[in-house]
């Protein structure tokens, strides 16, 4: 698989099936990237979908340690928050802070899948780290300047991938199409 391939790609972290995509893959360690995969940048919130999943896949026996290349003390309070352990400075593509994180938690590197929103970054460490990567869409369109340029050439890199759990064209335009009919049938 080519580097900046990730092994699938999600629409939202609670899209993925903790069951089917996660423990019958083998998964039952997480690395989770920050900022924009389960902290939105543009409300500086978890969405509720997030952190159910998050308690659900708990629940299921996975662990999780959070990696993020931000240094800023928000990102140990959101570590705190949720009770998770926390490599921030990681310097990703890089993949020591994702040995590392494997190391905190006993975690073997064929049990581990890293889940964020960058390919240049997430993706890229986990496969220099001999990892499994997921991909997520961002949480918001709010993002740093220069990773809003990286955005776009990751775009043309994913070509026309559509994340799973995201309305598929034809889907959105068949309701559209259905939704039309209904209020054109309501008016007469």
């Amino acid at each position: 698989m080519p580097y900046l391939q990730p092994e699938r790609y999600f629409s939202r972290i609670s899209h993925i099936n903790i069951e089917r995509d996660l423990l019958a893959c083998g998964f039952r360690y997480v690395l989770l990237d920050i900022d924009n995969t389960i902290l939105s940048r543009a409300t500086h919130d978890v969405p509720r979908d997030v952190g159910l999943w998050l308690a659900q896949a708990r629940d299921a026996g996975v662990s999780f340690c959070l990696v993020s290349n931000n240094w800023h003390k928000n990102v140990h309070e959101l570590a705190n928050r949720l009770s998770m352990p926390i490599i921030a400075k990681a310097m990703k593509p890089l993949p020591v802070a994702l040995f590392a994180a494997c190391s905190m938690l006993g975690a073997k590197r064929s049990e581990t899948v890293m889940i964020g929103d960058q390919l240049s970054t997430d993706v890229l460490a986990a496969h220099n780290a001999g990892m499994s990567a997921y991909l997520l869409a961002p949480l918001a369109e709010q993002d740093l300047r220069h990773t809003k340029y990286v955005r776009m050439v990751e775009q043309a890199i994913l070509g026309g991938a559509v994340p799973e759990g995201a309305p598929q064209p034809a889907q959105a335009s068949v309701a559209g199409k259905s939704a039309a009919r209904n209020a054109l049938a309501q008016e007469k």
